[in-house]
Formats: C-alpha cells, sequence, structure tokens
C-alpha cells in the first residue's frame, strides 16, 4: 500500500493536465476573460462601431462606424461600412465570426433574444488574470453514480446570470452517496457529454456562490463517473458579459463538496 504522501502527490499529478488546459481555456487569446461586450439587439438596424452613442459599442481600438447589423425576427443581417473589408453577410448564432484587426465579434441567441459578443485580447481582465485555485486532489470525490435514464423526453429551465431563460433536454439523473447520504443531480447534454449545473454548501464561501460545472462522459451500464475534483466555475466568474445558467432546485445539494475549483477574486452577486 502506498504511503498517504505519496498516494497524495500522484492524485495531484493526474490533474495537472487539467489544470493548465483549463486556465487555457479561462485566458487563452479568445477566451472568457478576451469577453468585453454582451449588447443585446432590438429589431430592426442595430450601428455598431467604437462610437460611445452605437447600439453595439466596441472598443477603441476599433473603426468609430463598422456597419448595422440589422434584425429581421429570428435573422441578423451585418451590413458593413463604407471602409470596412469585411462582406455583407447573415450572421448565424455562434457560427459566424466577423473580426476586424484583433476584435471579434459575432451573435448569441437565448430565450429567442439575441445579442451580440465582443472579444478582444488586449482586454484588462486578461492581462489582470491571476490564474486558478484548487481544492487539494480527493479521491474520494471521485463517485460512480446510478444514471436512471427518464422514460420520456425531460427538459430542464435554467435561470440565468444575464436574466434570460434556457431550456436543455436532461437523459436522466444520477444519483450517488457520500458519507451515509444519497444525492441527486439532472444533467444536460452539452455535445456527447453530460453537463450538470449544481450548487453546494461551500457556494459562496471557498467556491463561486452561482454555481459550478461538472462535465462527465455517457453513462455506461447505468453507471456514471462523478469526478467533482474537475468542477469548475462557470464563465460569469471570469467576465460580467456571460449568461451563464443557474443550477435548477433539485441540484442544490445539502453537503460541501470540496474539491474543484475554487472562488476566484471576490463576488457580490445575489443569487436565488
Amino acid at each position: 500500500m502506498l504511503p498517504l504522501v505519496l498516494f497524495t502527490s500522484l492524485l495531484a499529478a493526474d490533474y495537472k493536465a487539467f489544470h493548465a488546459q483549463r486556465e487555457k481555456e479561462i485566458n487563452s487569446e479568445y477566451g472568457w476573460t478576451s469577453l468585453v461586450g454582451l449588447h443585446w439587439l432590438k429589431q430592426g438596424e442595430n450601428r455598431i462601431g467604437s462610437d460611445p452613442s452605437s447600439d453595439v459599442p466596441l472598443p477603441e481600438s476599433a473603426p468609430k462606424r463598422v456597419g448595422i447589423i440589422s434584425l429581421d425576427g429570428k435573422q441578423a443581417f451585418f451590413s458593413p461600412g463604407p471602409a470596412i473589408n469585411v462582406k455583407q453577410r447573415q450572421l448565424r448564432p455562434d457560427v459566424d465570426v466577423i473580426q476586424l484587426g484583433r476584435i471579434k465579434f459575432f451573435l448569441i441567441e437565448r430565450d429567442g433574444k439575441f445579442a451580440v459578443r465582443v472579444k478582444d485580447p488586449d482586454a484588462p481582465r486578461r492581462k489582470s488574470f491571476s490564474g486558478l485555485k484548487w481544492y487539494p486532489a480527493d479521491a474520494g470525490w471521485r463517485i460512480t453514480a446510478k444514471f436512471t435514464p427518464f422514460a420520456e423526453r425531460h427538459t430542464i429551465v435554467f435561470d440565468t446570470m444575464a436574466g434570460v431563460k434556457e431550456q436543455m433536454e436532461s437523459p436522466g439523473y444520477a444519483t450517488f452517496s457520500k458519507d451515509g447520504r444519497e444525492f441527486r443531480l439532472d444533467p444536460v447534454w452539452e455535445g456527447d457529454r453530460l453537463f450538470f449545473v449544481f450548487r453546494d454548501q461551500t457556494s459562496g464561501k471557498s467556491t463561486y456562490g452561482g454555481a459550478r460545472f461538472l462535465y462527465a462522459k455517457r453513462p455506461q451500464n447505468g453507471a456514471i463517473l462523478l469526478d467533482f475534483n474537475e468542477s469548475v466555475n462557470p464563465p460569469c466568474v471570469f467576465t460580467p458579459y456571460a449568461t451563464c445558467p443557474l443550477p435548477p432546485p433539485q441540484n442544490r445539494l445539502a453537503i460541501e463538496v470540496k474539491a474543484g475549483e475554487l472562488m476566484y477574486g471576490q463576488n457580490n452577486h445575489v443569487f436565488p
């Protein structure tokens, strides 16, 4: 049997690559810390540029008048200004990205509403990023849970930090035991992974008050691995321009999950 100190060191090494990839995701050139704007569009014409009077203001390094985004129902079209070397085009949410120098902007859709996200790698939050901190790796928070599929199609409606709602499909629920008690978490699909939005009794203390995120692989033979050492903060910890789902009532755990990513900086939000 390995000495406890050696075992703990080996376990920490297992998460070294995960921590490095996580910091890259947050603070890469166009990671979450580069996000400098989230601007909700109105139907009709929305002027975009660094002119402060723009409906979609861009950083000062962008031209004063970049063009117009026209929203017609659920279709958005970008018409560039005369000095902008970008083609006129339809903007599809999370697909079509327009780049002007180092600045990028693109369309998102939430709850039937449309907004423009703006990213700038020279953003102050990116330059001042101070790195992430974690609970010590703990094998006790690598938990094999039972996964129970829903018999019928099931959706979860999330409240969000942006004040809109997000509705996503949930394939079932996970149940697990910890310290002699049983808990349940309901995930949704995100690509080919299960995505858990949860809160626990460390929230607002050692971890972020709104929620934490956890991803897991597809269930195998009715079981799923929940590795809470890989639970992370939502993007809204690093920028005020993210939308960020909040956990539904069934995902608010009455236990301290002392694993995963710790609080980043200070936050004074009040959460429902």
